[in-house]
């Protein structure tokens, strides 16, 4: 049974935790690899190099939407084929995220996280938000 009281702070806990992880790798991208290493990278993988810039403004801006509530839902959402590109990019490489190049199971955790939260809502102190497309209906007998 889902707590009423307490479930849209559960939901404002992963709406932030998700929003700070994407501004955090969008950092990562801009200033540890740079966007031009990034880009590089994604060469290296297959990827087009050009969808590099696209990538990081995603990830910032969309965690900053995530972050705050501005229909943070459908911006996860819309960040899921970010999230299920990393997680094709880091499969080869094995199950554990410190493995060389980094495996699969935290881009995974990551995607269904996102999913997590597009399916429950912004939760609690969104600025902008939306009911869900379908509303849940009790179950009769």
């Amino acid at each position: 049974m889902i707590d009423t009281r307490l479930a849209p702070y559960g939901a404002l806990a992963l709406r932030v935790a998700l929003g700070l992880m994407f501004i955090a790798h969008a950092y990562l991208k801009i200033a540890i690899f740079t966007p031009a290493g990034f880009a590089g990278f994604l060469g290296k993988v297959g990827l087009p190099a050009f969808l590099a810039w696209p990538i990081i403004l995603a990830e910032l801006l969309g965690g900053l939407a995530i972050l705050v509530g501005f229909y943070g839902r459908h911006v996860s959402l819309l960040l899921l084929p970010i999230l299920l590109g990393a997680l094709f990019v880091h499969a080869p490489n094995g199950w554990v995220f410190n493995a060389p190049n980094g495996g699969w199971e935290y881009p995974a955790f990551l995607a269904l996280t996102a999913l997590a939260h597009g399916l429950i809502g912004d939760g609690a102190l969104a600025l902008k938000t939306t009911t869900p497309a379908i509303a849940a209906r009790p179950v009769t007998a």
